[in-house]
């Protein structure tokens, strides 16, 4: 169990197991998490979020970066939650969080930006490497200009899906 605090109210949840890494953002009591990780990491998930005391009826939104199981296995935890992906993303609404749609590593990859805190899924890691674009549901051809909007924006931290 790896709970790492970003920013103020903003914290990355990172597991043992493979899956993707989970962020909090607490807005004004407002839970929001940023993906679910993989299924075989619920129990962690769990225990992480009590760790902070947030139960898991207590996340009001889960935004999905994109549908790939590592991303949202855990989704099932999150019932009284409302779920926002490619496809409804346009009917969520948060001061200050800009969202931008970056298909490459999927067709329905979307990143995050919130008070200087970058979130790219699989899009863009530290190491300077990108997602795989070899999956039937992968874009190639966008992933170029995908990470060009990326790297062109203003951002302090970068939280990718995986560390």
């Amino acid at each position: 169990m790896v709970v790492k605090k970003i920013k103020e109210g903003i914290f990355q949840f990172s597991f043992g197991n493979f899956g993707s890494c989970v962020y909090l953002l607490d807005v004004r009591g407002m839970k929001i998490l940023i993906d679910v990780s993989s299924g075989e990491n619920a129990e962690e998930l769990k225990s992480d979020l009590s760790g902070l005391d947030v139960d898991v009826e207590d996340v009001y939104v889960v935004l999905i970066t994109h549908r790939h199981w590592d991303h949202d296995g855990n989704l099932d935890l999150f019932s009284s939650a409302k779920v926002y992906d490619f496809e409804n993303i346009g009917d969520f609404s948060l001061e200050g969080l800009e969202v931008f749609k970056v298909p490459g590593h999927t067709k329905d990859s979307l990143a995050f930006l919130f008070k200087g805190v970058l979130f790219s899924g699989d899009t863009m890691f530290h190491d300077g490497g990108i997602g795989r674009t070899d999956f039937e549901e992968s874009v190639p051809e966008k992933m170029d200009e995908s990470l060009e909007l990326l790297r062109g924006l203003d951002y302090d931290v970068l939280c990718p899906g995986h560390i």
